[in-house]
Parts: structure tokens; C-alpha cells; sequence
């Protein structure tokens, strides 16, 4: 099983941002990174009109999309359950960390990302899984250790030591 880190925080805390930044620092830095991003909503990676739309609307259980740049399965749910993350991390293909964005109320390691200008819940101190926050400003008695958002040098250190990628 793949090392994961999560990135979670509520809308617009720069989770989106920051998995970015994540993913080009620790790239550049030799590791092989993947990501899970949740939506809390419904979304189509292929359009109307499109052969693999169409495919999919016919009925198709999975649909795939292969080309020499990239390939895609788009799985159509249907009548099933929200696949849960430990599902999907299965069928992600071996990498040096997946880093997901979304997720805040599973189990696995996390890195809160907090916008200071807005009052959200905090998660650092009652949940157990963060390990860090960060943040757009300085944060007093935190519970975890502390990163200026925009630092992602410091952070992407932190979750190399953190995560013993090596």
C-alpha cells in the first residue's frame, strides 16, 4: 500500500493550491507522487458528444480512454455507494506518497490548511490524524507544528521526514 498524506481544510483554505505546490516541490525532488482529490459533487472527465461519453450513457459499466499521453477508466457509480478512499488507494498504482485533498474525517495523517481570514472549525487539537497546519499567518499554542502556507519548501521537508520517505 502507497504512504498518503492528506491536505484538508475547509472551501477556500488553499488545499488546491497547496497540493499543487506539494506535488511540483516533492517531484522536483526525485519522489513518484499521486493524488485522490474528493468532490463533493457530481462531474463528468468526458463531454457530451465525445465517443467515451457516449459509450458511458449507453450504458457502459467502465469506460477506457487510452492514448500514447495518458490513460483514464471512468467508472459510472450508478446505483453503487461513494467508493471510500481505501478503495480508490487500491487500485492507485505503486508511487512514493499519494497526497489527498479532501477527506478530513478519515484516519489517515493529515496537514490542515487554514486561511486565517475565515472562521472555520479548526481541526489540529481534536483531531488526532493532523500532523500539521498550514496557514496564511502565525498560529499561537498550536497543538502541531505551524508552516507559512506559501512556505512549501519547509512543508514538503516536513512531510519527507514525517512520511520517512526516503
Amino acid at each position: 500500500m502507497n504512504k498518503v498524506i492528506g491536505v484538508a481544510g475547509f472551501k477556500n483554505s488553499g488545499k488546491t493550491t497547496l497540493v499543487e505546490k506539494l506535488v511540483i516541490e516533492l517531484t522536483k525532488r526525485g519522489h513518484r507522487i499521486s493524488t485522490v482529490k474528493h468532490a463533493h459533487h457530481s462531474f463528468d472527465i468526458d463531454h457530451e458528444g465525445r465517443d467515451s461519453f457516449r459509450h458511458r450513457k449507453a450504458g457502459a459499466c467502465e469506460v477506457a480512454v487510452v492514448s500514447r499521453h495518458r490513460w483514464a477508466i471512468i467508472h459510472e457509480s450508478r446505483t453503487e455507494a461513494e467508493p471510500t478512499l481505501e478503495q480508490i488507494l487500491c487500485k492507485l498504482a505503486p508511487c512514493d506518497l499519494v497526497i489527498v485533498e479532501g477527506y478530513k474525517r478519515d484516519s489517515h495523517h493529515k496537514v490542515e490548511v487554514r486561511n486565517l481570514e475565515l472562521a472555520h472549525p479548526e481541526l489540529a487539537g481534536d483531531d488526532p490524524t493532523v500532523v500539521a497546519i498550514a496557514a496564511n499567518g502565525p498560529i499561537d499554542n498550536a497543538p502541531v507544528p505551524v508552516f507559512d502556507r506559501d512556505d512549501v519548501t519547509a512543508l514538503a521537508h516536513f512531510i519527507e521526514t514525517y512520511m520517512e520517505l526516503t
